[in-house]
């Protein structure tokens, strides 16, 4: 008997069947001729150099890394130098929000514009610039926000505002929390609302909204946003509803959380959300959204959501065992043919890597489960359960073992059995785990590993005996 092992199931303390993510394990879909789609390994952090501070942003320009540490504005070469270019003050916990033009980059920081012109950092000192929470480069402007209006600098000078070239999103009083460029037009980001911008010049502001394109929800906080596959995704919600994580475009948002992430999302407070972040990342024919959480990173795969004809959703995380963690890649930047990032725990600057599992040297777990096994209302037997993968092809002396538990209650699980991975090299080894116990009316099962046996999970096989009863 075939079980499905891209999403398990159990059970919480309400009256609501929770879907069991994978944790540090990709669904991937693809008909091999032993399933139709199987489990792989996400990719580990390898660390390239240490930063002066905590990763609060990164951007590829003209060729080079730049990153927020910190306080401290760097730059990053390919061989891990790391070089400090200025200080740009706030907190050094939150992020920043980095673009540039020709030949200007911009990062808005504790509530001040900074613009360094590849030799100089220098603030934006206009005092009608305000506090600047969010900016956006578009058509010779950068364009920024202090939750109320939006300005936009000279042509000629981009160090200069002027009090009468502002704009605002009038649809609705709710506050602007972030900006974003999408098919050159601009997206103003509020709480429960999304107003587009289009430049149409003249003396004064140059930015009118176009009412038609107006969305009806809105995002929680200035990260909780970015653009995804030639849409904006948001975690946020409208008026009178919980929140969600949304795809808007064209006028009209479309739901792509799915119950089980509505759930987890429901665990945390609106200020908590707040300052979550997201972000896209294009990579091997995957996109993939990430929300960072506080303890978790929850990704949505669009690929695969087309292809199961629902979303689907995975988690990673930084910790080991059954226990959720922090996840410690943020801020992907692609350069210099590498997805560097930062680490949200510390001063590291790292680059994701398939070929290792373990984060910054240290080991993680994974985890999956299996959908409900029922035999319609009878007991049966568990003789053999197989987990059919490929061994082998772990790091040379590198050995763990592979677990399984079950639940006849998806609350309560028995105690793991384990069986070893084997070594490199041993690629005919088998998962199986003999004597599973008996099965009254239903059950799902669960599996754990670590980083230090990558394997990726094919088919999970059951061998049982009904009983008559």
């Amino acid at each position: 008997m075939q079980i499905p092992v891209l999403s398990g199931i159990y059970t919480d303390g309400g009256l609501d069947i929770r879907v069991a993510l994978p944790r540090n394990l990709v669904p991937v879909s693809l008909d091999s001729g032993i399933s139709t789609g199987y489990l792989r390994p996400a990719d580990g952090i390898v660390q390239m150099a240490e930063g002066p501070g905590i990763d609060r942003g990164g951007i590829n320009w003209l060729g080079k890394c730049y990153r927020v540490m910190g306080t401290s504005f760097v730059s990053v070469l390919d061989t891990g130098d790391v070089t400090v270019i200025g200080d740009v003050g706030g907190d050094r916990n939150s992020c920043v929000t980095m673009d540039y033009s020709f030949d200007r980059l911009a990062i808005a920081s504790g509530g001040n514009l900074y613009l360094y012109d590849g030799t100089t950092l220098s603030v934006v000192s206009d005092p009608d610039a305000g506090t600047v929470l969010d900016v956006v480069w578009i058509d010779g402007y950068f364009l920024i926000t202090d939750g109320e209006f939006v300005a936009q600098t000279e042509l000629t000078d981009p160090s200069a505002i002027n009090p009468l070239k502002y704009g605002s999103a009038e649809a609705d009083p709710d506050s602007i929390v972030a900006l974003l460029r999408l098919r050159n037009e601009v997206y103003a980001l509020n709480r429960y609302t999304i107003e587009v911008l289009e430049n149409q010049g003249g003396s004064g502001f140059a930015f009118s909204r176009i009412e038609s394109a107006q969305i009806q929800r809105g995002a929680v906080g200035t990260h909780a946003c970015c653009v995804y596959f030639d849409a904006i995704a948001f975690v946020g919600s409208g008026r009178n509803e919980p929140v969600g994580v949304y795809l808007g475009a064209n006028g009209s948002s479309e739901k792509i959380s799915s119950l089980e992430v509505d759930l987890v999302l429901s665990q945390y407070s609106e200020a908590s959300l707040g300052e979550l972040k997201i972000e896209a990342r294009n990579d091997r024919g995957q996109w993939h959204l990430y929300v960072h959480l506080d303890d978790r990173t929850l990704v949505y795969d669009r690929a695969m959501s087309e292809q199961a004809g629902g979303p689907v959703w995975f988690a990673l995380s930084s910790g080991v065992g059954g226990a959720q963690s922090k996840y410690r890649a943020r801020n992907m930047v692609w350069c210099y043919d590498l997805w560097i990032v930062g680490d949200p725990s510390g001063p590291n600057i790292g680059a994701l890597d398939h070929r290792v599992g373990s984060h910054w040297g240290q080991v993680v777990g994974w985890e999956f489960g299996t959908r409900v096994i029922y035999a319609e209302g009878k007991g049966a037997v568990v003789g053999e359960i197989e987990m059919v993968s490929l061994p082998g092809r772990q790091a040379l002396g590198e050995a763990s073992s592979v677990s399984t538990s079950y639940s006849v209650d998806g609350v309560t699980w028995s105690q793991d059995r384990t069986v070893s991975s084997g070594l490199q090299g041993d690629r005919a080894r088998r998962f199986v785990w003999r004597r599973q116990g008996k099965m009254r009316h239903w059950r799902v099962q669960r599996f754990r590993g670590d980083s230090r046996n990558r394997i990726p999970v094919i088919r999970i096989e059951a061998a049982m005996e009904a009983l008559a009863y």
